[in-house]
Formats: structure tokens, C-alpha cells, sequence
């Protein structure tokens, strides 16, 4: 994994700027493979039956809908508390099974999850946070969902995926000047 130090702008100027450097975890030797069998017309097929699946469970579920997400921001209904919770709850098992198991991906490197950096208090753990419920609660949906309640016609939505798309870009483009 590559760990690049805002500090090092002579490191950053070398850097393509459309390359990922937080989230790239592909070992050089799987990285040529990976990326052809990703981007394979079959692959990508695949991704969008899971894609639209995954939506229709969201849908079909309500954990999309507008009343729930007010219901569970109003304490009035443990609906999506419990879903959030229960998701929590496998997602720190299925960690805990990939650490102790060892647990390889379908090309055989090993899957490494980097730790937090916990410098101060958080405070880009917390903040983060804040602002991502700020934007959940104005919106009143998770970005997650927002093309599946595009596809079940709420097309007021288009604005919010515009929205987050603007925001998504924007960081990239400033993110060499941010503090990290």
C-alpha cells in the first residue's frame, strides 16, 4: 500500500493525479491483472446484476425510504437502527474472520487492512462523521442508495448525486492541499 505524507510535495508532484494513493492496495505484481479482469465486459456485467439486486434489497427493505431515515433520526422507530447495527455487526466479524484466517483475494495476494491513524482525538474520524450525518439528514437519504431511489422515481435525487459527485471531485482536486 502506498502511504504518502501530505509533507512531501516533491513525493506528490510525482503522482499521477488521477491515480488513487489512499485506497491502493493492489501489490504491483497483481496490478496489470487486476485491473484487465475488473474492467472485463463480464465483470462489469456482474457488478451491475449485484448493483441492481443490492438496490432492490434497499428498496424492497425501506432502509431507502424518507419516513424511515426521519424515523430513525427522530428516535421514534429502531427499524434502520437495527439494520445499521446488524451491518456493523458483520462487518467486524468478516474482518475478524479475513485477519485470523488469512484470507486471500480471488488473485491470491493477501488481503491487508491498514489501521486507523488516530492522530489527537479523530478529529477527521469524528468531524467526517458529522458532516456525512448532516448531509444524510438534509438529504434524507444515505449516498449509498441515492441511484436506487433515482431508479424508484424519485427523481429529485439527480440533484443530490450531482451534488456528490461535484463534492467527490472537488475534494480530489484539493486533496495535495489538504491537511491529512
Amino acid at each position: 500500500m502506498q502511504v504518502i505524507d501530505s509533507q512531501e510535495p516533491e513525493v506528490l508532484a510525482e503522482l499521477d493525479p488521477l491515480e488513487c494513493i489512499d485506497t491502493e492496495q493492489v501489490p504491483e505484481a497483481y496490478k496489470e491483472k487486476a485491473y484487465d479482469e475488473a474492467n472485463a465486459p463480464g465483470s462489469l456485467l456482474v457488478y451491475g446484476l449485484f448493483g441492481v439486486l443490492f438496490g432492490l434489497i434497499l428498496v424492497k427493505s425501506e432502509v431507502v425510504s424518507w419516513f424511515r431515515i426521519q424515523e430513525m433520526f427522530r428516535f421514534h422507530s429502531f427499524h434502520l437502527h437495527g439494520v445499521i447495527g446488524s451491518a456493523g455487526v458483520v462487518a467486524a466479524t468478516s474482518v475478524a474472520l479475513i485477519k485470523k484466517l488469512g484470507i486471500k483475494t480471488i488473485h491470491g495476494e493477501p488481503i491487508q487492512i491498514a489501521p486507523k491513524v488516530w492522530t489527537g482525538i479523530g478529529t477527521r474520524y469524528w468531524l467526517g462523521g458529522i458532516f456525512f450525518g448532516i448531509g444524510w439528514a438534509l438529504v434524507g437519504a444515505c449516498p449509498g442508495p441515492l441511484f436506487a431511489l433515482v431508479g424508484g422515481g424519485v427523481s429529485v435525487l439527480i440533484v443530490a448525486i450531482a451534488g456528490a459527485l461535484a463534492g467527490t471531485w472537488t475534494y480530489a482536486f484539493f486533496r495535495h492541499r489538504l491537511p491529512h
